[in-house]
């Protein structure tokens, strides 16, 4: 009798009894998804050019972003603008509503519309798998205060014309871009702040969707092409100012948050110029002098 085959074979029985049984009770670990940031940055916003080449071999995937794609949207240059007072609230308006009132809306972009986009976004995700993030993670519309909406351009790499929602959530780090196209959910983002070496004035990591066409466009965006600038600021900085291509602005300031927003008529090669002063009017921050910033889109 050969012992030593029998010996395998139970061996091998065993083995795949355990992974059966394993198959059902392993779950992967949840993402420390809070402690995923503020690391590498300069590393991931150098990652942006390169990966921004393989956007040439992606197709358009429904409800995800490309890496560096990026949309924005053209239209006219009306704002309802930004403060960092909340406007007076109607005590039958929902929480998400109540959020968007001090947003910057853009483009025709009501605060009701704002919130209607918001909960989707939510909702969209919580309805995936959770891929590691905790159920729920995300919370409730209510929870978040919009930052920004404006209306998206399609391209190349997801077409179709719609508007973005940019918000965050309240005492945390969540940042959500949320692209919304008759009236459902064209994509999501979910990131949070990165710091960087000046600790003055960082852009979002992410926030390029809200100012690039697809890198499949490249040297023929649709003009002209509403653009979208977000990031933290320290309570230091008294002054944020945005130049990208033929359009300059100063950026509103709101719970350590800028935005900045506007028209490109004009194609561009080059990143959103961005600007950091303090009370005094002193510069404290200039995207030019920061290593961490990509200053060349892809």
């Amino acid at each position: 009798m050969n012992h030593h085959a029998d010996d395998e074979r139970d061996f091998e029985e065993l083995v795949r009894d355990m992974m059966t049984d394993d198959a059902y009770t392993i779950q992967p670990s949840p993402a420390p998804y809070p402690a995923i940031r503020r690391r590498g940055a300069v590393l991931r916003r150098r990652r942006i050019a390169v990966a921004g080449a393989a956007l040439v071999a992606l197709a358009a995937v429904p409800g995800a972003y490309a890496v560096a794609g990026g949309n924005g949207g053209g239209g006219a240059d009306t704002a309802t603008p930004m403060s960092s007072v909340s406007a007076p609230r109607s005590p039958t308006a929902k929480a998400s509503e109540q959020a968007a009132a001090g947003g910057m809306l853009l483009d025709g972009v009501t605060a009701e519309q704002a919130a209607d986009g918001l909960e989707k976004c939510i909702a969209y995700d919580d309805a995936k798998p959770s891929g590691g993030l905790e159920a729920d993670y995300l919370g409730e519309a209510g929870d978040y205060r919009i930052l920004l909406a404006m209306r998206s351009t399609g391209d190349t790499n997801a077409p179709g014309d719609g508007h973005y929602v940019v918000a965050v959530k309240e005492k945390t780090d969540v940042r959500l871009i949320c692209n919304i196209k008759d009236g459902e959910v064209a994509g999501i983002n979910i990131g949070s702040p990165d710091a960087g070496p000046t600790g003055t004035v960082v852009s979002d990591i992410n926030g390029g969707k809200l100012y690039q066409q697809s890198f499949l466009d490249k040297g023929h965006w649709k003009l002209p092409f509403r653009w979208g600038v977000i990031g933290t600021v320290e309570p230091s900085v008294a002054e944020v100012t945005v130049s990208y291509g033929d359009s300059d602005t100063t950026a509103t300031l709101d719970g350590g948050w800028f935005v900045a927003a506007g028209i490109l008529n004009q194609q561009v090669t080059l990143a959103p110029h961005i600007k950091g002063f303090d009370a005094s009017g002193k510069l404290v921050y200039d995207s030019d002098t920061d290593e961490t910033y990509e200053k060349t889109l892809p």
